[in-house]
């Protein structure tokens, strides 16, 4: 397993460019690791954070509970990500973070996080910047779910997790992990479990892509693409160049 120090810092070098002392500032932090089991809550909607979480390996979802108990899932995090730099700034969280599948987490203590912060300001920017990125792909989310027809809803989401595997180098040939179940598939999307199937099966017909085996599989990129009116500028990520398969 990769440390989880360079996996931040290669996240952080994605849009920030670090000068070798926030990087020695980076690799002085403690982190606590721990594993989290599939579907496993390790954030709750609720909570009073005192750690930030890093994915070091994995997917994580972000999710609304609802009054029912039913979830909207929000955003998804890989292997990099910061999903809650959110709580270095809130007394508590109002959404919750579970494993799609078996990950490792690492925590981080906000006091030395803001400590950190302190010494080395670049630091503190790619990690403010970590939050902006999530404020944009939440913003494209409700563009998605609100304005896009399925079949291009359901294209740009896979469009978006395929892109940022690509950039977080978890990509293998034309595959990369997404072990998300047809019901979280329709909670993502807002919509009904028949509509994921039909939709899904439309997408597979097409011959861009087959999700399978916990795994997404793009067989056309720039025709998935094109279903879903996908650009990925709203990443804002500066090393980024199109993916080839």
């Amino acid at each position: 397993m990769e440390k989880a120090h360079d996996v931040l810092i290669r996240n952080l070098c994605e849009h920030t460019a670090l000068a070798l002392e926030d990087i020695a500032e980076i690799r002085a932090l403690t982190f606590m690791l721990r594993d989290v089991a599939p579907n496993e809550d390790f954030i709750r909607q609720g909570d009073e954070p005192e750690h930030s979480a890093l994915v070091v390996t994995g997917t994580i979802a972000r999710y609304h509970l609802l009054g029912s108990g039913r979830r909207q899932y929000l955003a998804f995090h890989l292997a990099g990500d910061l999903p809650d730099a959110q709580g270095l700034f809130i007394d508590q969280m109002d959404h919750g973070l579970s494993a799609l599948g078996p990950a490792s987490i690492a925590f981080i203590p906000h006091r030395q996080l803001f400590a950190a912060f302190r010494r080395r300001p670049t630091f503190a920017l790619s990690v403010w910047r970590e939050t902006l990125r999530d404020a944009a792909i939440f913003r494209e989310a409700i563009t998605n779910n609100s304005a896009r027809p399925m079949q291009a809803r359901m294209a740009h989401l896979f469009c978006e997790l395929f892109y940022r595997a690509r950039a977080a180098q978890l990509v293998r040939g034309n595959r990369c992990g997404l072990p998300l179940s047809l019901a979280q598939l329709g909670e993502t999307l807002g919509m009904a479990i028949a509509t994921v199937n039909r939709t899904l099966a439309d997408l597979r017909r097409s011959g861009t892509m087959d999700l399978r085996d916990s795994e997404l599989i793009v067989l056309k990129w720039r025709e998935l693409q094109r279903l879903g009116d996908f650009s990925p500028a709203y990443l804002h990520l500066k090393r980024q160049s199109p993916p080839r398969v």
